[in-house]
């Protein structure tokens, strides 16, 4: 029956002359996540529409599934498409699916037509009163309710015809891709996942960084996070994952520091590490999965103290979110079983019994003059030997 699906987009429509930029990067993450299925495709633009049509028999819900992935796609209509023929064999089109979508036949509906071939000799509103009228002779259990229909059919007249009745939501967003580079510091927990797949969303393609401390956490912490970025990766593409060796900045600072600030100089050089490892992939923003109050880490002068060392931009998009909130998102995207798994991270091993909450910067810059003889070295050797891998 469906042959093809109408993609439609919201935002992009409002981008002026650099629409087609945007309709472009949309195009190339319809293609990249139609890759696993096995039918093949074209992804096709025209006159402000994208069609993906299946070039042999496929699965329907899979089809649906994969692309209510793709960030940019307010809208998936599975379309029928028809040749453009005399006006019976229109009628004869458009009939057939409706007898064919609808076996129950007693519901209210109306016709859009939309003619962007200004060739065809009825106009749009012709088109939709004499189709209209036709479905009504053909099928006289079905009435018209031109302001709240239960079917609204949409007729498009192009170089086809394409006949529509059934809109299946999408992600929303923006195409990846189209707003840049950021790198998302990743860890185990809920949260972060969270924080890359909405940055994600407004279309910024994600690197990640997670510090792993063997032996203190095991390989399969490790594997979880992999897992984890595997997970976003369905809706962000191909994550590049740099997966850095914290140990021995760890144990030092838990041998020089005071114990009530570890985890905000623990944090301090996380993010040092990270914006180097950023800057080396043209990243221009850090990502962090943090939310005021949510722990003492993450209070504003905690969040102050660790923002210090950054001349990026970082981007917080749960910074209002409480827990629940962001379990909500994490349950929608299917990261929260993974996220929940009892393998701890880094952060947790060496967290402080009673950590400050009101840091001010001066006094961890006074904490960490104490790292002075071996923090570059162990900075720069845990850069050099991180291990990188590519979620998908």
């Amino acid at each position: 029956m469906f042959k093809a699906f109408l993609v439609k987009y919201g935002e992009i429509g409002i981008k002026g002359k650099n629409r087609h930029l945007f309709e472009d990067c949309l195009m190339d993450q319809i293609r990249f996540a139609m890759r696993r299925i096995e039918c093949p495709f074209e992804v096709t633009k025209e006159q402000g529409r994208i069609y993906v049509e299946m070039m042999d028999s496929f699965d329907y819900d899979e089809v649906v599934e994969t692309l209510q992935h793709v960030f940019g796609i307010v809208a998936i209509c599975p379309v029928t498409v028809a040749q453009k023929g005399d006006w019976d064999q229109l009628c004869k089109a458009a009939g057939d699916y409706v007898d064919e979508v609808y076996p129950d036949k007693n519901f209210s509906f109306k016709v859009f037509g939309r003619r962007g071939d200004k060739r065809f000799p009825k106009t749009s509103m012709e088109l939709a009163a004499d189709l209209g009228e036709y479905l009504l002779d053909r099928f006289p259990e079905m009435h018209v309710d031109v302001h709240h229909p239960e079917v609204s059919l949409t007729v498009e007249i192009r170089d086809r015809v394409f006949i529509y009745s059934i809109s299946v939501p999408g992600p929303g967003g923006m195409p990846v891709g189209s707003n840049g580079r950021a790198t998302l510091l990743l860890s185990g927990g809920i949260d972060s996942p969270v924080a890359g797949y909405m940055i994600a969303k407004r279309g910024v393609k994600i690197d990640a960084v997670y510090f792993h401390a063997p032996p203190y956490t095991s390989e399969r912490a490790k594997q979880k996070v992999k897992d984890l970025a595997s997970l976003v990766a369905v809706y962000a593409g191909p994550i590049k994952l740099h997966i850095v060796n914290f140990t021995d900045i760890q144990l030092a600072i838990y041998e020089k520091c005071p114990h009530d600030e570890l985890t905000i100089i623990m944090r301090r050089y996380m993010m040092r590490i990270a914006e180097k490892i950023a800057l080396s992939e043209d990243s221009i923003g850090l990502i962090t999965g943090e939310s005021i109050g949510q722990v003492a880490s993450q209070t504003l002068q905690s969040l102050r103290a660790t923002n210090a060392v950054c001349t990026l931009p970082v981007y917080r998009p749960l910074i209002g979110f409480d827990k629940n909130d962001i379990v909500e998102v994490s349950e929608k995207i299917g990261t929260f079983e993974t996220s929940i798994q009892p393998f701890e991270d880094c952060c947790t091993i060496f967290v402080a019994k009673h950590p400050v909450t009101k840091p001010s910067v001066r006094a961890m810059e006074r904490s960490e003059h104490h790292l002075k003889d071996v923090i570059d070295e162990l900075v720069q050797t845990a850069i050099e030997t991180r291990e990188i891998v590519v979620c998908e």
